[in-house]
């Protein structure tokens, strides 16, 4: 531990402190806690967040979706349609979480504090990025931005679900989820039908909306 770089530092210490979070938080407490078992200077670990509790949970958001990334990365996820990918992919990220609901729910609080909506807004887009990079996307123009805007509404809200979900097996959350998804689908639907549509301009078929031919 005494050669790693902070960076090389940051996720381990990330991973390590969601068994302390239940019990003290997101604070400096758990994170000396976490460094006394892992073997690293307390000093040393308080480096690694100097912004604190959202330092921390920015660091866990990140490991978690490279984790996500790793299990996805198999010849039978790849063999999935669109669909079937990204709902796989935002299960794999849950279920992965599951053992750690609580700190989740305690990171879920802090990052909706008024000052942290700049850090929650892009955490949550880095989510979505990670989220489309697991289902091989590799789009550039307006797709890009449109497709991870379309997963950062699924994943919020089935985040929000999936913290109050009591159901076995949270089949509660995963009915959810293949609804969100197939609402996105639908979306994604119509956008194809518009642009293959030849001449087509949103502005002139709006206006015949309003004012229909006679």
């Amino acid at each position: 531990m005494e050669d790693l770089t902070l960076d090389e530092l940051r996720p381990r210490l990330a991973t390590a402190l969601l068994a302390h979070v239940p019990f003290d938080g997101w604070s400096r407490a758990a994170l000396a806690n976490t460094a006394s078992d892992i073997g690293v200077d307390p000093d040393v670990a308080a480096l690694a967040f100097p912004n604190g509790a959202p330092d921390m949970i920015a660091a866990y958001i990140g490991t978690a979706d490279q984790a996500m990334l790793a299990a996805c990365a198999t010849p039978d996820f790849a063999a999935l349609k669109i669909r079937e990918r990204i709902t796989r992919a935002i299960r794999v990220r849950f279920e992965a979480a599951e053992p750690h609901q609580e700190a989740i729910r305690r990171a879920s609080a802090i990052l909706a504090l008024p000052g942290n909506a700049a850090l929650s807004a892009r955490l949550l887009w880095s989510t979505a990025d990670a989220i489309w990079r697991a289902a091989g996307d590799t789009s550039t123009d307006f797709n890009h931005y449109s497709k991870r805007a379309l997963a950062s509404a699924v994943y919020a809200s089935t985040l929000l679900y999936w913290l109050q979900d009591d159901s076995e097996g949270r089949s509660a959350t995963w009915a959810f989820l293949d609804r969100r998804i197939a609402g996105v689908m639908r979306i994604e639907k119509l956008k194809a039908r518009f642009k293959g549509a030849e001449g087509f301009s949103p502005l002139r078929f709006l206006g015949r909306l309003r004012y229909p031919a006679g």
